[in-house]
């Protein structure tokens, strides 16, 4: 069993109100004092938001929701696509810390889904430009593929969690040359 969490629209708006507080910043404003290591190593962690999102240096989840130690679950994996190990995560922090709020975080410019949008790529790699092709169809736009992108992660978490019924999961696009964060849903 899990300690009582704060609800999904709750935790949603601390996302957004951190994002509106990074858009200006000049330095992060998340704790991560001694302190808090210290309470979260004792009493165990307690993670308001799961993000899942890809893996590009330019993406953040901390800094671009302004959130210190243990406030965010983040699951990083090129191109924020859904496979058997990104469920699990989510599946663990919404069952096992009461997270209520499951974010897909994609982002413009992202090179998984250039990739998938060129025709795929080679060895590895191809794993993830095909799942992201799958969700993109024939688009070509390269914005809209990555809401699509995202639209299917979302789709994919509630075709194969049970989650509970007070678990919010939405998409969102970060906008890496301004900042902003444009929530889907």
């Amino acid at each position: 069993m899990h300690k009582e969490n704060i609800s999904a629209s709750e935790a949603l708006k601390k996302l957004q109100d951190g994002n509106q507080r990074y858009l200006t910043a000049e330095t992060s404003t998340g704790n991560i004092s001694s302190i808090l290591r210290k309470k979260t190593t004792d009493e165990g962690q307690l993670p308001y938001a799961i993000v899942i999102t890809c893996s590009d240096s330019r993406v953040i989840p901390e800094s671009i929701f302004m959130a210190g130690i243990g406030e965010i679950f983040v699951i990083r994996v090129a191109g924020n696509v859904m496979d058997n190990h990104q469920l699990g995560s989510v599946e663990y922090a919404a069952d096992h810390l009461g997270t209520k709020l499951v974010v897909v975080l994609g982002h413009t410019h992202c090179g998984a889904v250039g990739a998938a949008l060129a025709g795929g790529g080679e060895g590895y790699i191809k794993y993830l430009t095909d799942e992201i092709r799958r969700a993109i169809g024939d688009e070509k736009d390269e914005t809209k593929a990555c809401c699509l992108n995202v639209q299917q992660s979302v789709s994919v978490i509630n075709e194969k969690l049970h989650l509970a019924d007070d678990v919010k999961v939405c998409g969102a696009v970060y906008h890496i040359d301004s900042g902003k964060v444009e929530f889907l849903d």
